[in-house]
Parts: structure tokens; sequence; C-alpha cells
């Protein structure tokens, strides 16, 4: 049971004293190329700055640390924090690994500046233009130029204006137009704690002084409010709320607001923090709230203000930042997490990708590790979110490996396709229902999965003929003959056969609301694909059939010569030779070809249905 505070002024006190160290703090990144003398830097700004470092603050860069760096698997950002004046820090530093987009994303992403540095020596302006184009991309506006190493250039004046000059019609492009340029040594300490008399020609700020009187705009308090659930707390006789972080806005006691996806709405009643109960909380704070009404709520919603909620979509356009070993493959399922919430995501073929130098949009069919570009991209269910440029809490997806649910990319959301909105399922008098009644049977997939030539067109044409002369309704889909037609433009790459799985794995879904026993011959080398394949289909509906034959065998049977081909180089991407197969970790038969025949087989994919109750009427229970 959470107990209200006595004390209203105490809770309101606490309230203010929370709301000024927000406004205090300042949070910056600190990147460059390798050898550009971040720590270098970062050593300066500790041993000059006077700071004593705060546990509070410690504990909160640490909390950083732990939530966006352990998020992104990334070892290579180190967070430091220390207090100069009013102002608390925390610097996020990156390692010489700044081409690792690890790195960029957990560093800068929840970061106020970007201290670039460049090395006055040799100033490679290409590389500073890719970190510029990802802090961007990343939310960060206000950038600060530290054009270090200038005792190497003795001091130039015109080595920095000329930097500086350059610098600038690289950010105008990118939307960067608050950009400070500060000349520095952070070797020698000049024009970090303190202006040096070593740059008499330079009338700007040093590099301390320009952090400790930036103006730190907390943008999201201006912002309508979002609540991200986090946490559903147990409901008692005189209490039921739920606990979640407010990623923007302010909610006050007495507020209309709306929980989404499910749109119900109610009326504030009360606000719980830390320390007791307030009439008012503000973005950057978590919070407890009780509504008035008993309203259905669940981890990963959202409570935002009735009059101004965000949209809520299935279908984006986002942009992607690819960080994992494997290529992105559109069709090829994948997880998101959106706030507290995840749910499965596919993305179509990129628009373009970006040249991480020239910045030019470039054609693609995949994203490869460190590659950026522009994709459409669709979730397995509607949410709520606010385009990224808006809210980086609410518009921005990571990206997770079903398998391992490891981080392996972010999608940043540009706006939700029309699509999303204009294009719904139309509710059809004859369902799947009506259909296997007729039928007289249930419905299914039958998946047969297997290197080229272990037996699975065979297997599957008898499996087809015992259904057929039971009077069962049934349609193979083998992979050479669907490629005749509605595959035929595809070819055989990681990301073409990725393709070719997902469309034969959609119509086999249309053929199963037809009423259908769907027998599907694919090699379907790859286990995510056959999950995606399973999902499609209502549970039971599904049965993998694992035509198990060892290489050297499926090698001997084959008459086509496409083994002997791609042992010669003939043909690339061919699986067993240069593309892995992924065997089914748990299918619902397996079939050794090599001690059974081909009909034995058959019989067994026969008894299988059976005894999973899949060729039993409709009406029967299961």
């Amino acid at each position: 049971m959470v107990t209200a505070s006595t004390d209203r002024g105490a809770a309101d006190a606490e309230q203010d004293r929370a709301s000024q160290q927000d406004r205090d703090l300042l949070r910056f990144v600190i990147c460059g190329n390798a050898n550009g003398g971040k720590s270098t830097l970062v050593r300066q700004l500790l041993s000059e700055c006077d700071a004593v470092r705060d546990d509070a603050l410690a504990s909160m860069a640490s909390d950083l640390q732990g939530g966006v760096g352990m998020l992104m698997g990334n070892p290579h950002v180190t967070y430091r924090s220390y207090a100069s004046g009013k102002r608390l820090f925390i610097i996020a530093e990156t390692s010489g690994l700044d081409h690792d987009l690890r790195n960029i994303v957990a560093a800068a992403s929840t970061a106020d500046v970007a201290v670039l540095l460049i090395d006055a020596s040799d100033a490679d302006l290409m590389a500073t233009r890719h970190l510029s184009h990802l802090v961007s991309l990343l939310g960060v506006r206000r950038i600060v130029l530290a054009v270090n190493k200038l005792d190497l250039v003795d001091y130039s004046k015109d080595v920095f204006k000329a930097i500086e000059s350059d610098y600038r019609v690289v950010a105008t492009p990118l939307r960067l137009s608050d950009v400070t340029c500060i000349p520095i040594s952070a070797a020698h300490g000049h024009n970090v704690g303190s202006v040096s008399a070593r740059t008499a020609w330079y009338r700007g700020p040093s590099l301390m002084r320009y952090l400790e009187t930036v103006e730190v705009r907390h943008d999201e308090r201006a912002r309508p409010l979002r609540i991200i659930v986090q946490r559903v707390n147990s409901s008692t006789a005189d209490f039921r709320g739920v606990s979640g972080r407010i990623a923007s806005g302010s909610v006050r006691l007495g507020d209309r607001v709306r929980v989404l996806p499910r749109g119900a709405e109610s009326v504030v009643a009360r606000i719980v923090m830390m320390d007791g109960e307030v009439d008012v909380a503000v973005a950057g704070r978590s919070a407890t709230i009780a509504l008035r009404d008993e309203v259905d709520m669940r981890r990963g919603d959202i409570i935002a203000a009735a009059a101004s909620p965000p949209a809520i979509a299935d279908q984006f356009e986002a942009t992607v930042m690819w960080m994992y070993e494997d290529d992105m493959l559109p069709g090829r399922p994948y997880l998101a997490s959106i706030g507290e919430r995840t749910t499965g995501l596919v993305f179509a073929a990129p628009k373009y990708k970006v040249n991480e130098r020239t910045l030019e949009h470039l054609a693609a069919r995949t994203l490869k590790r460190n590659e950026i570009g522009v994709c459409n991209l669709s979730l397995d269910e509607p949410v709520p979110f606010d385009p990224y440029d808006e809210s980086r809490e609410t518009g921005e997806f990571v990206v997770m490996d079903p398998t391992t649910n490891h981080p392996i990319g972010v999608a940043l959301v540009h706006f939700a396709l029309r699509r999303s909105q204009n294009v719904h399922w139309q509710v059809v008098a004859v369902d799947k229902e009506a259909h296997a009644a007729l039928k007289g049977h249930r419905p299914c997939v039958v998946w047969f999965t297997g290197l080229s030539g272990a037996g699975k067109s065979t297997i599957a044409n008898i499996v087809e003929k015992k259904l057929h002369a039971m009077g069962r309704h049934t349609y193979l889909l083998d992979g050479d003959n669907v490629r005749h037609g509605l595959n035929r433009d595809l070819g055989f790459t990681e990301a073409d056969r990725v393709e070719n799985i997902r469309r034969v794995a959609e119509v086999a879904r249309l053929m199963v609301d037809a009423g259908l026993i769907v027998l599907v011959s694919f090699i379907s080398p790859f286990r995510a694909e056959r999950r995606m394949a399973r999902r499609l289909v209502r549970p039971g509906e599904f049965c993998e059939v694992f035509v198990d034959t060892p290489l050297a065998v499926a090698e001997q049977r084959d008459r086509k010569g496409l083994y002997a081909k791609a042992r010669r180089g003939e043909l690339v991407n061919f699986t067993g030779i240069d593309s892995p197969y992924e065997p089914p970790e748990r299918p619902e038969l397996r079939v050794d070809t090599v001690s059974m025949e081909a009909e034995q087989a058959a019989d067994a994919v026969i008894e299988r249905l059976r005894a999973l109750r899949l060729l039993d009427p409709p009406s029967a229970r299961h």
C-alpha cells in the first residue's frame, strides 16, 4: 500500500529540489577519431574544474551505463560525473571505436551536447562529417567543435579558422545550427579550463566555461504528457496505481488522460513520488499514478494527455542503424523493444543507405554492420508513438534478435505510413471455420524442410496422394514450382531466400484460411523464417517435418548436378556448401531418409498428423 504524506509542503519542496537538479544537469558526449585526444581532454576537464564527485550523480551515471550502454551490448563507452558551480555533468566518452555505431548510440542517445574532437594537424572532415551525422540523427543539436592539438600547428589562427569554415559547410545540411568552435590543446590544457594567452586572437569561451553556461533546454517538459508504464502495482482497498517514467510533459492532479493503445480515458486522482504525494510531476522523473476510474493498464502502455495523445500505427518509415554482424534482411522476423513493450518487427527493403564518408544516398537491398539506411517497417501490433524528432523515448525502436534477445539495431521513427491507417483487414462472411466445416477436416500447414536432395518433394508428393485418397483437401507448394511464377524475380542471395520464404508463408496462410491442408516443400534453411511461417497460423496448425539427410548422401542423390556446380564455384549461396542450413531444433517430426524409404517416411508423416489430430473433423476437441 502507498501511503500519502501529510506534509504537502515538504513534498512540494522535494519536487522543487528535484526539478532544480534536473535543470542544472548537462549530459554531453565526447567523440572523435582514434588518437584524437578524448581521454586526455576528459582528464583535463576533471582536473581543472576543481570538481567534487557527487554520490547521487555517480549513481545516475552508473544507471546510464547499465541502461543504455548495456542495452546496446557495448563495453566501449565510459561514463563519468562531476559537479562545478551550480551545474552537474555526466560525460559519455567513446573509445577509439567511433566507427562502431553501438558506441555513438550508447553515448549520444541521451546527450544534450556533443563535443567533437578534430586534430588540427591532420583534420579529417569526412570522419567528422560522419560523426556529426550520427549525433544529429540521435537528436543532439548543440555541437562543440574542439579543434585539438593546436600546439602542433603553433596555435595558428589561420589553421583554426580554415577548419571552422569548412566544418560550418558540413554542419549546415545536417541542421546543426548551434555550433561553437573552440581551439584547444588538451595535452597542455589551453582553452580547456580557462582561455589561454597562447590564443590571444580567440575571443570565445574556454570549453569548461561553455559547458558551465550553455543553456540546457529541457524541451521535453513543454511537450504533451507521455508516461511509459513500467509496473502495474497491486491493488488495495484504497489505492490502485501504475508506476512509470514521465518521458515528456507534466502531470497534475485532475488532469484528464488517455491510456494507449486501448484508448480508455480517466482523471488523475493521485500522484505519488518517492517521499510522498505531490500535486504535479514533470518530465525526467518517475511517479506512481492513480486514476479515478478502473482502467485496464499493462506494462508498456502510455498514459498521455487526453487532448493531445500520440498516434497509433503498425507501419512506419524510419532511419535504421544496424549494429549486428549479420546483415539486416528484409522479410526476416525481428523483435522491437518500444519503451517497455516488445513486439514482432519486419523490415522492407531499404529505400537507400547512407555513405558514411560523403553522406550520399546509395541503393541497397540490405544493411550491413555499422550501416545506416532508411526503411519501411511493420510491427505485429499497433503501438502508440511520436516521431523521433519530437520524442526520443516514444520514437525509438530497439531491434532485438528474436533468438538471443540481444540488441542488434535501432530504428528512429519518421512517420507512420498512411496504409497503416487506411488499409484494414476485411472481415468475410465465409471464414476459415466455414471452409473447414465444408471440407470435413482441420486446415493446417505441413512444412517439409531439409537439404537439397534430401527427398522433401518426393515424400510430400506421396503424403498428398495418401491424403487425397482419404478425401482430404490439400495443395502442395513446391520450391522449384513457385520459382517459375510467384517468386521468379528472386535470386539466391540470403536476402532473396528470406523473401522467398516470406511470400510462400503468406500464401500458405491464405490457403489455411481456405480450409486446406497445405504441404510446403522448401529447403527453407533459416530457423528465423520457419518460425515466422509458424507464427502466421494459429497454434496447433503448423507441423514442421525435418527431412534429415546427411550432406554426403544428398550429394550422391543429386540428379540435377547442383552440388557439383556449387563445388566448382558455378553456383553461389548454395545450401550446405557456401550457405548454412540451420536444422530444426524441435520439429513435430524428424524422418531419417537414410534408414527410411520415401513410402515409410510418408506413412510416418500421416501418423504424426493423426496424432496431432490435424486430420480430425474441425468440430473435434483438441
